[in-house]
């Protein structure tokens, strides 16, 4: 049995905490804020709650394997429902699309009412993407990856020239279907001319698993897990900051925190690892991609827009509004997102934008990207791409300091629940692999 220690309460930390306490290590979890949930939690205000992170998820697969791996079946703990609409996208010509998840055929016909052909267009854009994540899923994002041995097919993928950009610009002439295709993408805060092509697969993987949710918030993952840890006996100590590794012969073999210093056997840094002073030297060619202004609403009166779950506003700034906030009867919990060139208050810019909410605020509670670092003291959006390049200078699972892995969004090619959840696992392979070696 190995001594573990997690740096980070949120998603990730807590996902790897569960897996390797579960495998019959002593883990021991560190996190700076008071509680733990990281970006996977609610803010509330006068009766209304927002969620400060994802409301919905991909591949709910990979939220089952974590339960079922550390415990009791996610069913027997939250619900876990699909969402018949993936969200609606609407664009500056007034047109828009309601995108479903689900077969091939639902997706033509809705892409079709942006003009007759189109829905053909997208669907063999986004069919084109099944290889590539067969390829990847197999060898990237469910196995350790060793860039020194990686098959040739999949280093070409990796490192391919063809950016997200260009590769959409050879796919449509339509314009409205490269915002819609970039959309994750710039979402995130990245330039599609710097995003490798491949990434384009989410609309792959929105379009044959569907997006999906928990009721009553996707926030609730985070309490469910905060009990996982308790049933597997993991020691958690918030309101504690690590402040840096202790190094033996160049191996981790233990953290200093605030409160003292922890050994371990094996390290996993789920935060971002320019706090690590020991890790940040690696790093310092990469740049977080920062979170996107967020502004949390509470509406009430009589005659409240009637949105689904989410819309897109495509164009400069892009706003995004979530509809699924928790709020008192007769109200409801808006949060809308911006992103791009946000020159007035964001409120104004949605109405401008055909949704006029502004007679309707009764709370609002704004969240600037910095306020938000600034409380993380990371970006939950993780590393920014900056073309081709940034996976070399990026953290992978396995960090270039013996007895150190990495976990979380600063770890994987992307923000959002999938993602930091396999590296989680990926996380608990290696340290695994690495106590069957010794």
């Amino acid at each position: 049995m190995a001594r573990v220690v997690v740096i980070g309460g949120g998603f990730a930390g807590m996902a790897s905490a569960a897996r390797l306490a579960k495998r019959g290590h002593d883990v021991t979890l560190v996190e700076r804020l008071p509680e733990l949930g990281g970006a996977v939690q609610q803010i509330e205000s006068e009766g209304f709650a927002w969620e400060t992170g994802p409301t919905t998820t991909l591949l709910p697969a990979v939220i089952r394997d974590l339960f079922r791996k550390s415990g009791r079946p996610l069913e027997r703990e939250l619900d876990l429902v699909s969402e018949p609409l993936i969200r609606e996208h609407r664009f500056t010509d007034g047109s828009s699309v309601s995108l479903p998840g689900g077969s091939r055929g639902v997706q033509i016909d809705a892409v079709d009412a942006l003009g007759a052909g189109l829905g053909d267009q997208w669907a063999t854009y986004v069919a084109s993407f099944a290889d590539e994540w067969d390829l990847l899923r197999r060898t990237y994002f469910e196995r350790p990856w060793r860039p020194d041995v990686t098959d040739k097919a999949v280093h070409n993928l990796l490192f391919t020239r063809t950016s997200l950009a260009k590769r959409t610009k050879k796919a449509f002439k339509d314009d409205r279907l490269r915002a819609l295709a970039q959309h994750n993408a710039v979402f995130e805060g990245h330039d599609p001319r710097d995003v490798p092509g491949w990434v384009g697969m989410l609309s792959y993987l929105e379009q044959n698993f569907g997006t999906w949710t928990v009721p009553g918030g996707m926030s609730q993952l985070s309490g469910a897990l905060v009990s996982r840890l308790a049933t597997r006996k993991v020691e958690v100590q918030t309101g504690v900051a690590v402040r840096d590794l202790v190094l033996r012969e160049g191996r981790a073999v233990a953290v200093t925190t605030d409160a003292g210093e922890i050994d371990a056997d094996h390290v996993v840094c789920a935060i971002d690892p320019r706090a690590i002073p020991a890790l940040a030297e690696h790093v310092k060619r990469t740049l977080p991609a920062l979170p996107p202004v967020a502004c949390h609403l509470g509406l009430t009166g009589d005659d409240l827009p009637e949105l689904p779950h989410e819309v897109v506003l495509h164009g400069d700034p892009m706003l995004v509004v979530r509809t699924n906030g928790r709020a008192p009867d007769g109200a409801q919990a808006w949060t809308v997102l911006g992103r791009g060139l946000l020159a007035e208050d964001i409120v104004l810019a949605l109405a401008r934008r055909g949704i006029n909410v502004r007679p309707h605020v009764e709370v609002r509670v704004d969240r600037s990207p910095r306020a938000q670092v600034e409380h993380w003291q990371s970006s939950p959006m993780g590393v920014l791409w900056q073309g081709r390049g940034t996976l070399r200078n990026k953290i992978s699972t396995r960090t270039p300091v013996p007895g150190v892995y990495a976990a979380g969004a600063h770890a994987v090619p992307g923000a959002g629940l999938p993602w930091v959840g396999l590296s989680a696992a990926l996380v608990a392979q290696e340290i695994d692999e690495a106590e069957t070696e010794a």
